[in-house]
């Protein structure tokens, strides 16, 4: 599919020779990024893979997880390499198409944002099934361990599969969040605030970084942190599955579901479409029209599914399917009406905006704190739907099922929500090229319509990732549970047992640290940009006056080595943290650690996401002409909302999706070791 999609989009017009110009700038900038990004990782795959070959050599793990951690690092990273490929190709060819119509510009970035959903559930199954097939010829021809049978053997070793997966992930979202967003707020406070030009002026010596950034952080980098949510959650339930007793049918109903979700995916893009006069309201239609399709195949496909493979007596599981489903989708319609500057939250920051930035900051961090609750009751509603309708009042390991295959009902239909999700950075980097193109109005502004649509659906996507994540990440705590028990220790989880209460503590705060090392890293490098987009306008003769050219490169390559030295902090703390507490405090401790980690940091993400959205379309719909318009004091004090929302949205909040997944894996992983060299037993 992503093949045959390739295959439409690059034969199209890539635009005139200044169109293409600017693309290749972004494209190179893109592309250097990458390459030492990846430089540096390498070396912590390095490093972690000889470690964890240790660990296997002396008992701890089965010899397969150091090379499973390589993989998924490696699929993980290439989802994002190939979005991002087509990313940087379909911007100029969006440009091109707005030239025609709206319709032909929204195909095209849309068509785009597919390569990048398709990608992720097509490696990420490709990776399960790879490694299903190779245990299994394992342990059909090796002695397995005292009391566990062949499936549970192959589960058990498939849960440490997607530290690697997730370890990519973390530093992809937190290296391109810094990135892109360093650029962004150092564009759009020299350009903006202080010279007054226009958003997207090739005038900008940050311009281009800025639009790398959106491939680097929007594409690349959520490439690679829903890849990991999507094959966690299909391990992490299989492994409940054996846990519940289903056997060999609960290993296959999430693999199964996640083969219909791609099928629904594929069909639900056929269904994005929309007429040339189409209002942002209507576009947002279009792409909702697809994502509902593929949800309404899947409402029907997977009761057949549970049917033939678990039997009627489980049906239960069915409905566990559609919360999680239900829960999604709600989840992004409130999304939207929190970040959407069609509802009143945004259209009230962007009148606090009215009275100065300071209003403006305060109204966006009070939308973002009310946007939690709806959320919040949504995922418990969906939690304790999913566990009792499933029989865990029975079963408890038979509900804890039921809450998993809930999180893989949530991501069934990734192919097509990633798609909506990366069609935003596509759409946004068009507007981009069309300005420094010098295109005409009606260009730029079926672009903008396009952009604006994308920022509505860029956090909606965030806010489908972060409920994703928390269910996910749920069962993964239980897995790590019944990974310790397999290996001999049955935790007694007493609230009340100090080591528990220290773990809950820790990790309620480490959401917090991990957030201000991030957003402090954008400051930084934001500042390092600020600095240099302001040498440029006093040092290069006539770059104001725009007969001479900017040094996009310069930028570029500021921007690429504070994101790559600002990052390592952040990403080690996910992986050291638990590893830390378990050592020093217990195996109780670090299940207080998760949980108090994924409560606090699932909540924290909604708010960050949800505020900075609101900001950013607060901004966009002053933009539009309301109170005062471009250039206006309310729009520069929504400039500086926005500044502060950048971090918000794409750096820290994101992140934290990956956080607390991060460290659950890294538990599973360090479980047999943390539980010989623990200081507490």
């Amino acid at each position: 599919m992503v093949y045959l999609i390739f295959g439409v989009i690059l034969p199209k017009d890539p635009g005139t020779d200044k169109m293409q110009e600017i693309a290749r700038y972004v494209s190179e900038g893109a592309y250097a990024y990458l390459k030492r990004q990846y430089s540096i990782v390498g070396i912590f795959f390095a490093v972690v893979f000889c470690l964890l070959l240790w660990m296997a050599h002396q008992g701890y793990l089965v010899i397969f997880v150091p090379f499973a951690f390589l993989s998924g690092g490696f699929f993980s990273g290439l989802s994002g390499f190939i979005g991002m490929t087509i990313a940087t190709k379909a911007s100029n060819r969006t440009t091109s198409a707005a030239r025609t119509s709206l319709n032909s510009a929204l195909r095209v970035a849309f068509s785009a944002g597919s390569v990048m959903g398709f990608t992720v559930v097509g490696l990420g199954l490709l990776d399960l099934v790879i490694w299903y097939g190779i245990l299994d010829w394992y342990y059909s021809t090796h002695p397995i361990a005292i009391g566990m049978d062949k499936i549970s053997a192959i589960t058990s070793t498939m849960l440490c599969f997607g530290m690697g997966a997730s370890s990519q992930a973390l530093f992809a979202r937190v290296g391109g969040g810094i990135f892109t967003k360093a650029a962004d707020v150092g564009a759009d406070l020299v350009g903006k605030v202080e010279a007054g030009i226009p958003e997207d002026d090739p005038r900008n010596p940050a311009v281009i970084a800025d639009n790398v950034g959106d491939n680097v952080g929007d594409v690349a980098g959520m490439g690679a942190d829903l890849y990991e949510s999507y094959v966690g959650s299909i391990v992490a339930t299989s492994a409940l599955g054996v846990a519940a007793g289903l056997g060999l049918a609960g290993v296959i109903v999430p693999m199964a579901m996640a083969g219909l979700g791609v099928v629904a995916s594929i069909i639900g893009t056929f269904f994005v479409n929309t007429k040339e006069d189409a209002s942002q309201g209507t576009l947002l239609a279009a792409l909702r029209r697809g994502v509902l399709v593929s949800a309404g195949i899947i409402l029907v496909a997977s009761f057949f599914l549970v049917k033939w493979t678990l039997g009627s007596h489980n049906l239960g599981f069915y409905w566990s399917i559609i919360f999680g489903l239900l829960a999604g989708i709600i989840i992004g319609i409130v999304t939207e009406y929190y970040t959407s500057s069609g509802f009143k939250p945004t259209k009230q920051i962007a009148e606090s905006a009215l009275t100065g930035p300071a209003t403006v900051i305060i109204s966006g961090i009070a939308v973002g704190m009310l946007s939690t609750l709806v959320p919040v009751i949504v995922v418990g509603v969906a939690i304790l739907a999913s566990f009792y309708i499933s029989g865990g009042a029975v079963n408890f390991n038979s509900g804890l099922y039921g809450i998993a295959i809930s999180a893989v009902g949530m991501l069934s239909t990734l192919g097509i929500t990633l798609a909506t999700d990366a069609y935003g950075p596509i759409a946004d980097n068009a507007g981009g090229n069309a300005q420094m193109s010098h295109q005409p109005p009606e260009v730029r502004a079926r672009t903008d319509a396009l952009d604006a649509l994308g920022n509505t659906t860029a956090a909606t996507g965030k806010g489908f990732a972060i409920g994703s994540a928390a269910l996910t990440a749920l069962a993964l705590i239980a897995a790590y549970k019944d990974q310790v028990l397999i290996l001999g220790k049955d935790l007694k989880l007493d609230l009340m047992d100090p080591r528990i209460l220290v773990g809950l503590f820790i990790g309620g705060m480490l959401p917090y640290l991990f957030c201000s090392l991030t957003m402090q890293a954008v400051g930084r490098a934001a500042g390092k940009i600020v600095v240099e987009v302001r040498r440029q306008f006093k040092e290069i003769k006539g770059l104001f006056e725009g007969t001479a050219k900017a040094d996009y490169v310069r930028c570029v390559g500021i921007a690429t080595s504070a994101a790559q030295k600002e990052m390592i902090l952040p990403s080690l703390l996910a992986v050291l943290a638990p590893i830390i507490v378990g050592m020093l405090i217990g195996l109780e401790a670090e299940v207080g650690l998760l949980v108090g980690a994924l409560v606090s940091g699932f909540v924290l993400a909604v708010m960050m996401a949800n505020s900075g959205g609101a900001w950013d379309n607060a901004k966009k719909y002053i933009e539009e002409g309301n109170l005062g318009g471009k250039g206006s004091l309310p729009h520069k004090a929504a400039v500086v909302g926005d500044t502060v929302g950048d971090p918000f949205k794409d750096t820290a909040g994101p992140s934290l999706n990956i956080l607390i997944k991060l460290m659950s894996m890294v538990s599973i992983v360090f479980a047999g070791f943390i539980l010989k060299n623990t200081l507490m037993k």
